[in-house]
C-alpha cells in the first residue's frame, strides 16, 4: 500500500488549488468571449464562484493570494518597461497636481458624506482612504490592452495612478494617529511628512538602480544564457520591489519603478519578452482572488444599502475624476473618459480597510459598514472592464460638461487669434504628434495656411512658443470645428491616437461639414472599413504601410528585381490601400547583388601629363579594350552619371570605374600611359 505523507497532500491541495482557479478562470473568460465582453470580468466572476463566499472551492486562499501579488508585481513591472524615463517625465505635472486634485476631491468628499451618515472624523477618515484609491492593475490592463495609455485620458489616468500608490503608506501612518485620536493639524503634518519621505525613497531607489542595473544586465547577458536572464530579471524585479516596500511603500509602485529604470536600456524589450508569458498568468490569478473577496451574502442582506454604496462610489468618484482632469485643462470628453476609468474602488483599498479594523479603536467596522463597503467595491471592480469597454460611448455626454469647461478655460479654440478670424482655404490638423508636425512643416513650406487642434495642453503651449497656430480643443466637438472655420478650410487631417475618438471626430466633421475631404491616420487596417463608411475620404494605415515597406526591404534583401518588386507591392495595393507616394526600397550593393559580387568601383583622377587628358572616352575606347566602363565622373564637387562619351576629359576629374578588379587595373593603365598591359 502506497502513503501519502502530510506534507505531499498539502502539495497536492494546492495543485488541485490552482487547477480549479484556472479550470474556472478559462471558463468564465470564454464565457466573456462569447458575449464580447472583456476577459477581466470572467476572471472576477471566477474568483466570486470559487471563493469563500460562493461555492468554497478553494481551501488555502493565502496561496492563491501570495501567488496573485507575484502577478501584480510583474504586471506593474513589465508596464513600467514600456513607460521609459522621457514618457514618464511628461506626466509629471498631472501625476503631481491630477494625483492631488483627485484624491483630495474624492477623500473630501467622502468625509463630508461620511459624517452626514453619523461617522466621526476619525472613522471617516479610513473609509475616505480607501475609496479615493482606484485599482491600478485593472485599469493599466485595460489601458494597455486598448492602446490607450498614450492617448489625453490614459496621461492622467496613469500619473493619478501612480499618485495614488504613492499615497498608500502616507495614509497607512495615518491611521495609528487617528487612532491615538490625534488632531487635524497633527494628521495634516504626519501626512505630509509621510508622502515626502515617500517622495525620497522613490528618487533614492531609482537613482541608485540606474546605475547598478544596466552594469548587472550586461554581465549577466554575457554568460549567454536565457535562464540566467530570465532569473536576474525576475531578481531585479522583485528585489526592489520588496526594496520599497521595506521603506514604507507598495510593491507595485517598486515593481514600476524596476521597469522604468530598465526600459531606458538596451534590455528592455528581451526583458518584456521573457516575462510576459508569466506575468499574464499570475495576473489572472490576482484578478480571480479579487472575485473571492465578494461577499454575496451582503448583497443578499442590505440590497439597497450597498446599491446606494456603490453608486455613490462610482458616480461620484467618476464625477470628482472628472473635474480633477478638468482644472488639468483636458476637454470635457477626455476628462469623463479619464473619470470613468478612475470610477472603481483600488485593490489598496481593502488593506487600508483591514488595517483601520484591527486598530485599538475599530476604525471599521467589518462587520456592518465595512463589510458593506467591501461588497459595493468589489461590484465597481467587476463593472470597470465592461466601463473601459463601452466608454468612448459613455464619453458622448461631455456635453454636459461643456459650461464648466468654458468656465475654466479649456478650449482655448473658443478664441481664436485675429489673424485666424478669417482664415480659409486652410487645412485643419487634429493631432500635434509626429505625423502632425511633419504635415504642418510641409504645409508651411509650400504656403498653405492650417490650424492645429490638439488635447494636450504641454503640446500646445510648446506649438505656440515656437510659433504655430495650435489650439487646445476637442476635436469631436462641433463647437472646437466650428471656430477652426472648417467649413471654409480645404481638408480636414485627422492624426490623434485614439480609434473610438476618431471616429466620433470623422462622425462630427461629417455633420458639420459634409462635403470637406477628410484624411485619417489608423493604427490598423482593420479599422478603414469603419472610418470609410463614416466618410473618411483617404484612411492611411500604419499598420499596412509598415508592412508593404517591409515587404519591399525583405524582397530587396533577396536581391529580386526592382520590377518584380514594384509589381508585388502594387499588387498589395490593389487589394488594401491605394497610395499616392512612390515606394522606396534601399539601394542594392554591389557586394549585395550575388551575380555582380565580383565587381569592383574605383575612383581615378586626372593628371594633366595623364594621357587621358583632353581625350574623350570614345577615343579612349576605354570599354573595348579594359572590359571597365565609366559611370559617372566628379568634376568641381558636381558628380555627372551617364557622362557623355564624346565630353573631353578635363584635368583634376575624378572617373568612377566600374567592373572586375582585373578590368579596373587595365582601365587605369590606360588612362596614364594611353596603353594596356601585355596579359602575358
Amino acid at each position: 500500500m502506497n502513503f501519502v505523507g502530510v506534507s505531499e497532500l498539502g502539495q497536492l491541495a494546492l495543485l488541485r488549488d490552482i487547477g480549479i482557479v484556472l479550470g474556472a478562470g478559462v471558463i468564465a473568460s470564454l464565457l466573456m468571449a462569447s458575449l464580447r465582453l472583456p476577459a477581466v470580468t470572467g476572471l472576477l466572476l471566477a474568483g466570486a464562484l470559487c471563493g469563500p463566499f460562493g461555492f468554497s472551492l478553494v481551501e488555502d486562499k493565502h496561496t492563491i493570494d501570495t501567488l496573485a501579488e507575484v502577478g501584480v508585481v510583474l504586471l506593474l513591472f513589465t508596464i513600467g518597461l514600456e513607460f521609459p524615463l522621457s514618457r514618464f517625465l511628461r506626466i509629471g505635472k498631472t501625476l503631481v497636481i491630477g494625483g492631488t486634485l483627485q484624491v483630495g476631491l474624492t477623500a473630501g468628499a467622502t468625509i463630508g458624506v461620511a459624517m452626514a451618515l453619523g461617522l466621526s472624523f476619525s472613522h471617516a477618515v479610513p473609509l475616505a482612504f480607501a475609496i479615493s484609491l482606484s485599482s491600478t492593475a485593472i485599469v493599466l490592463r485595460g489601458l494597455s490592452d486598448r492602446g490607450e495609455i498614450d492617448a489625453p485620458h490614459g496621461r492622467f489616468i496613469v500619473g493619478t495612478l501612480l499618485f495614488q500608490d504613492l499615497c498608500v503608506i502616507p495614509m497607512m501612518l495615518t491611521l495609528p494617529v487617528l487612532a491615538g485620536g490625534g488632531t487635524v493639524g497633527e494628521l495634516l503634518k504626519h501626512t505630509g511628512m509621510s508622502l515626502g519621505l515617500a517622495a525620497l525613497a522613490v528618487v533614492v531607489t531609482y537613482l541608485v538602480s540606474r546605475k547598478l542595473l544596466p552594469a548587472l544586465l550586461a554581465r549577466v547577458d554575457k554568460t549567454r544564457s536565457r535562464e540566467v536572464f530570465v532569473l536576474a530579471i525576475l531578481a531585479i524585479c522583485i528585489g526592489i520591489a520588496l526594496a520599497t516596500g521595506y521603506a514604507g511603500l507598495s510593491l507595485a509602485l517598486g515593481a514600476f519603478l524596476a521597469g522604468v529604470v530598465l526600459a531606458d536600456s538596451p534590455f528592455a524589450t528581451r526583458a518584456l519578452t521573457e516575462v510576459i508569458s508569466l506575468r499574464d498568468l499570475l495576473t489572472g490569478l490576482f484578478f480571480i482572488s479579487l472575485g473571492m473577496l465578494f461577499d454575496i451574502r451582503a448583497v443578499i442582506e442590505q440590497p439597497l444599502w450597498i446599491a446606494g454604496i456603490f453608486l455613490m462610489i462610482f458616480f461620484g468618484k467618476a464625477l470628482l475624476a472628472a473635474i480633477a482632469a478638468m482644472f488639468m485643462r483636458f476637454p470635457a470628453r477626455a476628462a469623463i473618459l479619464a473619470g470613468l476609468g478612475l470610477a472603481q474602488m483600488g485593490e489598496f483599498g481593502f488593506v487600508i480597510l483591514n488595517t483601520a479594523s484591527r486598530s485599538p479603536l475599530h476604525l471599521v467596522d467589518m462587520s456592518n459598514e465595512g463589510r458593506w463597503l467591501s461588497a459595493a467595491a468589489i461590484l465597481t471592480m467587476f463593472i470597470t472592464p465592461l466601463v473601459l469597454r463601452f466608454s468612448p460611448h459613455l464619453a458622448a455626454g461631455a456635453r454636459l460638461l461643456r459650461p464648466l469647461e468654458k468656465l475654466l478655460g479649456v478650449q482655448a479654440i473658443d478664441a481664436p487669434a485675429r489673424e485666424h478670424e478669417e482664415i480659409s482655404d486652410h487645412v485643419v490638423i487634429a493631432g500635434y504628434g509626429v505625423g502632425g508636425r511633419m504635415i504642418a512643416n510641409a504645409l508651411k513650406s509650400v504656403e498653405i495656411p492650417y490650424i492645429v487642434l490638439e488635447m494636450n495642453a504641454e503640446t500646445v503651449r510648446a506649438a505656440h512658443e515656437s510659433g504655430e497656430p495650435a489650439y487646445y480643443a476637442d476635436v469631436t466637438s462641433a463647437e472646437a470645428l466650428e471656430h477652426a472655420r472648417i467649413h471654409h478650410a480645404r481638408a480636414f487631417v485627422l492624426t490623434i491616437n485614439d480609434p473610438a475618438a476618431a471616429q466620433r471626430t470623422l462622425d462630427t466633421v461629417k455633420r458639420v461639414a459634409p462635403e470637406i475631404p477628410v484624411i485619417v491616420r489608423a493604427r490598423y487596417h482593420g479599422e478603414a472599413g469603419l472610418l470609410q463608411n463614416l466618410g473618411a475620404s483617404e484612411v492611411i494605415s500604419g499598420e499596412l504601410e509598415a508592412a508593404v515597406e517591409i515587404m519591399a526591404r525583405v524582397l530587396r534583401l533577396m536581391n529580386i528585381p526592382r520590377n518584380l518588386i514594384d509589381r508585388e507591392v502594387a499588387l498589395v495595393r490593389e487589394q488594401t490601400q491605394h497610395t499616392a507616394r512612390r515606394t522606396t526600397v534601399p539601394r542594392a550593393k554591389l557586394g549585395q547583388l550575388e551575380s555582380l559580387g565580383n565587381l569592383k568601383v574605383e575612383t581615378y583622377q586626372v593628371e594633366a601629363d595623364a594621357d587621358a587628358a583632353g581625350k574623350s572616352l570614345a577615343q579612349l575606347q576605354l570599354r573595348g579594350r579594359t572590359g571597365a566602363s565609366v559611370i559617372a565622373i566628379s568634376r568641381k564637387g558636381k558628380v555627372i552619371d551617364n557622362p557623355d562619351p564624346h565630353e573631353p576629359i578635363r584635368d583634376g576629374d575624378v572617373l568612377y570605374l566600374l567592373g572586375s578588379l582585373q578590368h579596373v587595373r587595365d582601365a587605369m593603365c590606360l588612362l596614364d600611359t594611353g596603353s594596356v598591359p601585355d596579359p602575358h
